[in-house]
């Protein structure tokens, strides 16, 4: 059975993105692995042992194309409201909240926050499938 460990993404500056995942997510580094050409940063929390993994090519300057096939990451958080007030004010602009009830059941409640390079991450209220 498949165990899934990490997501990569790319991005430009990498104390930029460590800072904006450590205050949105509480991601540290867990390692750093520095080569000619690109570094490998990869981000961890004690809430699990999925990793996200910065990949930073050197002398890179111009934004990434996301393009359309990219979709999002996807974290859980206890308390949704008291999330994206802190990020509000972290000033990293989640956002408006909304509730997904297609059928007049609600199925999840959420909002979304864009990274320092466009990456889209949803904030998932922790209830029903989405613990």
């Amino acid at each position: 059975m498949a165990k899934a460990i990490h997501s990569m993404i790319r991005v430009l500056e990498e104390d930029r993105s460590v800072a904006f995942y450590q205050t949105a997510f509480g991601l540290k580094i867990a390692d750093r692995l520095d080569f000619s050409d690109f570094t490998l940063v990869y981000l961890s929390n004690d809430e699990t042992g999925f990793e996200v993994e910065l990949t930073v090519n050197k002398g890179r300057t111009d934004p990434y194309d996301l393009g359309d096939g990219y979709g999002h990451l996807a974290v859980s958080v206890a308390d949704l409201e008291a999330e994206h007030a802190r990020l509000t004010t972290a000033g990293l602009g989640p956002r408006k909240i909304v509730e997904f009830a297609p059928d007049g059941e609600l199925v999840g409640k959420f909002f979304f926050i864009a990274d320092p390079d466009g990456y889209q991450i949803e904030v998932l209220e922790r209830s029903g499938r989405f613990k």
